[in-house]
């Protein structure tokens, strides 16, 4: 198979060039387009210029790490999804690394097939639904809503930038409003089921930030103790 003009483009960023351009090779015959980066420097020019669908990136590379260089597109608004390679894959280390915003971790060794199948499940979680799928309009979340059609969190400031993650999470709680959630059906809807609580806790905590007044005491995204999660939509 070989990428087509509108295929997804992924820039992938790893300081081993051996690994680089397997990696590059191996993506370019699954169909995707393919931009190479050595370090998070070459990463940041490549974003400059391109609107990249998804970033495989390595954790340790010299200079700025794989987390920093997350931790810092995020600060600056950048929501390209992000898959984050590691030699450790704990699950503190993943834990870790949904806290600075990656959409997903893989550890190394890792099976190509398995990454090509993460790749095209974050490309399918951050693709807008069909219309057709949600009959519900606006969620109203305070001086926000969101638009389930759209997948889109808007508030008076416009546009509220959401990860790949945190707009699975919202759609996943907005077509059930006012129902738990359980930790394991949400790991099912962010299409991590292997997630542990801990990193379900983590997104939870990260889509507060962005919808709630308070995110200590949160309105609208409610811990039900021992159970999960509910979304309570209002003004």
């Amino acid at each position: 198979m070989t990428a087509t003009a509108d295929a997804p483009h992924l820039l992938v960023v790893d300081d081993d060039s051996r690994l680089r351009a397997l990696l590059q090779r191996f993506l370019t015959e699954q169909g995707f387009r393919i931009t190479a980066a050595a370090d998070a420097a070459a990463a940041r020019h490549a974003l400059t210029s391109v609107a990249f669908d998804l970033m495989v990136l390595d954790v340790m590379m010299p200079g700025e790490s794989g987390l920093e260089l997350t931790e810092s597109l995020r600060r600056e608004g950048q929501d390209v999804p992000i898959l984050m390679l590691t030699a450790r894959g704990a699950p503190d280390d993943r834990v870790t690394g949904f806290e600075h915003g990656v959409d997903d971790y893989l550890a190394k060794p890792f099976d190509p097939r398995e990454l090509a199948l993460r790749i095209r499940t974050i490309l399918r979680r951050a693709a807008p639904p069909p219309v057709a799928d949600l009959s519900g309009g606006p969620v109203q979340l305070g001086i926000r809503w969101f638009d389930p059609q759209r997948a889109e969190l808007r508030g008076p400031e416009g546009v509220v930038r959401l990860t790949g993650g945190e707009q699975a999470l919202l759609l996943a709680l907005a077509a059930r409003p006012n129902e738990v959630l359980s930790r394991e059906e949400i790991a099912e809807a962010l299409g991590t089921p292997e997630a542990g609580e801990r990193a379900i806790d983590v997104q939870v905590t990260r889509l507060r930030r962005k919808i709630e007044p308070d995110p200590r005491e949160p309105r609208f995204v409610q811990t039900v103790r021992h159970r999960g999660y509910i979304l309570r939509p209002g003004a």
